[in-house]
Formats: C-alpha cells, sequence, structure tokens
C-alpha cells in the first residue's frame, strides 16, 4: 500500500472519515491555547499603556507604532527562521517552554524601563521569544489532528491571539488603575502603573513553562501516514540557519557557497540599504535610538528584508525542495502575502483602538478593559473558530474553499473599520470594533491551514516560520507604523492614521484572487514537486 500525501491527506483523513481523535489531543490543544493568550496578552497590554508611555517618555505615535510593530517583528521574524528549523528537528514541546521563559522575563524587565531605548531593547527580548510559540505550536497541532481537522485546530489554538488581546486590556486597565490609586506619586522602586502592568503579564509566564514542559511529543507525520525519524545532530540545523539569517554573519555563509552566492547576496546588501535610506528621506520618524541614523523604522526594516533575501537564497541552496515549496510556489507566496494584507490593517485597529478611544472620544481605561477588549477577545474568538469550520466545511467542497474565507476577512472588516474611526459616538465605535475584529480574524485559521497543505510534513515549521514573516514584516510591521506616522504628521489624528491602513486592500485582493486560482493544482502536486526538487519521498 502507497503512503498518502499531503494533498490526499487533505480530501482522506487517515484513519478513516470517522476516526476519533484522542481526547489528549485536545487537551494539548488547550495548553497551547492557554500558550497563546499569554503570548498576546505580553504583546498586546502595550495597546492600553500607549498613552501612558507617551506622556512619561515623552513620545510620539510614530515611535509607538514602531515599538508595538517594527522592533517586535523584525526580531520575531529573524529568530523564528532558525526557530523554525529547529522545531523542525528537535522537541517542539521544550523549544516552546524555553521561548515561554525567555519572552515572560522580558515582558518583566520592560516594567523597568525609564527610557525609549530600554524599552525597545527588552521589547526585541519579547520577540526573541514569541518567535518559539507558533513554529512549534503550528508543528505540534498537525501531528496531533488529522487533516480533516487540522483548520479548526489551528483556528482554536489561534483564538488565543483574540483572547489574549482582548483580556490584555482589561487586565492593563485593571493594574494601572489600581496601582496609580494605591501609589500616586510611584510606588515600590519609583514603578508607576504601566510599568507595574508588564510585570503583573510577565511573571505568570514563568509558572506557565513549567506546564508546558509536562506535554508529551507526538512522532512527527505519523497521522499523515509519513512517519519522519528525528534528526540526531538537531541544532545543526538551527545554527545553520542562524548564521544564514543574521546579519553580518549572512555574508560569510554566502561566500561559504561560492563567488556567485556572494555576489548575489552583496546586491541585496546594497539594494535594501538604499530602499531603508530612501524611506527616512520621504518618511522620516521622530525618533532614533541609533546617532546619526534618521529612523529605527526603515533601518530595522532594511536589516529584516535583507536577513530573510539572504536566507531565502541560502534556503535554495542548502535544501532545494523547501524553498521549492515555499519561496518557490507562487501559490504558498500569494496565500501568505495575501493574509499579510489582512494583518496589515487588523494589527493597526487592535493596537491602536484603544489609544483612539481614550485619546479621540473620551473614554475610561476602565471602560476600555470591559467594553472593547473584553468584546474583542469574544469577537476574536468567534471570527477564528467560525471562520475555521467554514475553511474545512469548504474545503470538502471545493479544494480552493479555504480561500473565500481568507478573501471575507479581508473585505467584510472594511464598513467596520470606516465607522468606528469616524463616528463621534464611543457606543458605535465599540459596535463597530466588534465586529471589525471578528471579520477580520476568521481569515487566520483558514490561511494557517492552506500554507500547511502546501509543503510536506517535515517543513511545517519552516513554513509557519515563513508565513509568520508575511504577518511580522508586512503586517505588524508596516501597519502599526504607518497608522502612527500618519496621525503623526497630521496632528496626533488617529482617525485619518488608521483608516490610511485600508490601503492594504487591493493588493490583498489581487493576490488572494491569485491564490484562488494557484492553491488546487499545488496542493495536488506536493510529493511530485517535492520529488522533483530531490526530496526522497
Amino acid at each position: 500500500m502507497t503512503q498518502p500525501t499531503p494533498a490526499e491527506a487533505e480530501q482522506t483523513p487517515v484513519g478513516g472519515a470517522e476516526a476519533k481523535v484522542p481526547s489528549y489531543s485536545w487537551y494539548a490543544l488547550g495548553v497551547l491555547v492557554v500558550v497563546y493568550m499569554l503570548n498576546f496578552i505580553d504583546r498586546q497590554i502595550l495597546s492600553i499603556l500607549a498613552n501612558d508611555i507617551k506622556a512619561d517618555l515623552g513620545v510620539e505615535d510614530d515611535y509607538l507604532g514602531f515599538l508595538y510593530g517594527t522592533a517586535f517583528a523584525v526580531f520575531y521574524a529573524l529568530f523564528g527562521i532558525p526557530l523554525g528549523k529547529l522545531a523542525d528537528s528537535w522537541k517542539r514541546v521544550r523549544l516552546m517552554a524555553i521561548g515561554l521563559t525567555l519572552w515572560s522575563t522580558m515582558t518583566a524587565l520592560s516594567g523597568f524601563a525609564k527610557n525609549a531605548a530600554t524599552l525597545t531593547f527588552a521589547r526585541i527580548g519579547v520577540g526573541v521569544g514569541e518567535a518559539t510559540a507558533s513554529p512549534s505550536a503550528y508543528s505540534l497541532i498537525s501531528d496531533w489532528f488529522p487533516a480533516r481537522l487540522r483548520a479548526t485546530a489551528l483556528a482554536i489554538y489561534s483564538s488565543g491571539l483574540y483572547i489574549g488581546g482582548g483580556i490584555s486590556l482589561l487586565i492593563g486597565a485593571m493594574v494601572v488603575e489600581a496601582w496609580n490609586e494605591a501609589y500616586p506619586g510611584g510606588g515600590p522602586l519609583g514603578l508607576v502603573g504601566w510599568q507595574a502592568a508588564f510585570l503583573a503579564v510577565g511573571i505568570p509566564g514563568l509558572l506557565l513553562a513549567i506546564w508546558v514542559l509536562s506535554l508529551r511529543e507526538p512522532v512527527r507525520g505519523e497521522i499523515d501516514g509519513i512517519p519522519t525519524p528525528e534528526d540526531p545532530e538537531p541544532f545543526r540545523g538551527f545554527l545553520r540557519e542562524l548564521f544564514q539569517v543574521i546579519p553580518p554573519f549572512t555574508i560569510f555563509g554566502a561566500a561559504s557557497r561560492g563567488t556567485k552566492a556572494l555576489l548575489v547576496n552583496l546586491a541585496g546588501l546594497v539594494g535594501f540599504a538604499v530602499l531603508a535610506w530612501v524611506m527616512t528621506k520621504i518618511a522620516p520618524a521622530s525618533a532614533s535610538l541609533l546617532p546619526g541614523f534618521v529612523s529605527d523604522q526603515w533601518l530595522f526594516l532594511g536589516i529584516g528584508y535583507y536577513a530573510v533575501y539572504s536566507w531565502a537564497m541560502g534556503l535554495k541552496a542548502r535544501d532545494l525542495p523547501t524553498f521549492r515549496l515555499t519561496w518557490g510556489s507562487p501559490a504558498f507566496l500569494t496565500v501568505i502575502l495575501g493574509y499579510g494584507m489582512v494583518a496589515f490593517m487588523a494589527y493597526a485597529g487592535s493596537y491602536w483602538g484603544a489609544p483612539y478611544a481614550e485619546r479621540a472620544l473620551g473614554a475610561d481605561k476602565s471602560d476600555l478593559g470591559w467594553f472593547l477588549g473584553a468584546p474583542a477577545a469574544v469577537a476574536g474568538f468567534l471570527g477564528v473558530i467560525l471562520g475555521g469550520r467554514m475553511a474545512d466545511f469548504l474545503l470538502e467542497r471545493r479544494p480552493e474553499g479555504r480561500l473565500y474565507v481568507v478573501l471575507f476577512g479581508l473585505l467584510a472588516p472594511i464598513p467596520a473599520i470606516w465607522v468606528a474611526y469616524t463616528t463621534p459616538e464611543l457606543t458605535v465605535f465599540y459596535i463597530a470594533s466588534f465586529f471589525a475584529n471578528m471579520f477580520s480574524a476568521a481569515a487566520l485559521g483558514a490561511a494557517a491551514a492552506s500554507s500547511q497543505a502546501l509543503v510536506l510534513p517535515r517543513m511545517r515549521g519552516l513554513a509557519t516560520a515563513t508565513f509568520f514573516l508575511s504577518t511580522t514584516l508586512i503586517g505588524l510591521g508596516l501597519g502599526p507604523f504607518m497608522a502612527g506616522y500618519v496621525s503623526a504628521t497630521n496632528g496626533d489624528d488617529l482617525s485619518t492614521g488608521v483608516l490610511s491602513t485600508l490601503v492594504a486592500v487591493p493588493v490583498g485582493l489581487v493576490l488572494l484572487l491569485l491564490a484562488i486560482k494557484l492553491v488546487p493544482s499545488a496542493g495536488a502536486s506536493v510529493v511530485e514537486r517535492a520529488r522533483a526538487a530531490g526530496e526522497n519521498v
């Protein structure tokens, strides 16, 4: 009997259509949801703290967008690549526990920041730690659940994003107001409310890491009928990827592949440096941590894009099958870039919603926690779960069915975003924000499952890291900053800032329409294309 291909597994579940998923898989998924909740509590709490940080540190909206987006996103994306490789070759449970410990520690350290530079470097550490989570989780989920339930399982995992992001506003508001009431002039160690909030959400992660370590590691690929033996030297691949993606080591990595590879790498370095310089002239930000450079935003992004370019060229030389199924696949690229446009708008709205309501509509912090944060958690949960179920339902009827849900997540939020950021009524803002969050959340599980279906089991960690390159370096790295930059250059007008991110819609529409056309044939030929590139499968 021949082994089923990943594409066939999408249509014909291993064990038959009625095969029951073990209860342990659902339990383990629940633990991962809690981890992802904390992941986004630690990340999103900046939203409710933004106005306090702005007042205390004397920064502008473009810096706040940079802090939440680019400073986090670049390092999250870059370290996600080697950590994605490690997730494909090492114990994923251990990797996630180590990462959780790191990002929780760095979140707590954010509470001791006294200036923008210290806070930025702490957020960079959070980004590095959080880069372990989703490559490990996506790979684990794909080995705990059959293909017929994968979009649903990934959607349930992704609900932690929205639950954590929503309740972060509630937690942050409660801690800030209680702390400032108890210590009006600053509490122990001179800490003020926003600093105490970082400590309150960072420390519990150290305990959660112990729970994560108790999970059992599944056999990689077994559920798809393609069991993959453990890599006897898992850290060799990790170090190789790290060497290929972290400048300036990228130059030496390219040189080791020959003169032509070195010249291609240097051409990319020059190209991205020029692009970063041009952007500092077109859109200079208000703050720079590095003397002599106009804007950290474009420096960080220039480094990030060059590093990803270097890594992709190295991947082509080292692992041609993986390159062909990811960077070399128009179907894969249109899926992840199309979803990146959804993330571009969603990240901007989710981050700037609380500062906008507090600043422009006069909302109290405590009210934002209950009427914006808590409903956002419900909206995100409903959207991602219903979107995941609808994606699985449509997949049974059409091979490109999941992508219609991603397209819905791009287009459906537009009216709600427009109403939210033009209405003078706070209640209308809350209602419109609820629907904007719910509709955009519907796309995530469908996009993630679509990208996973286009690669082999051993490639899932790297495929996830590549998927998140789009959501971070494009969505998170550009969306919140663009909204903050437009606001800062238009008299702190956050309404105009957030609405400016709708420029992503036509780009996303073109990409997703192409994906709908390309994905069916790409999904049906995964094994054949991998074999043609040299994969032994």
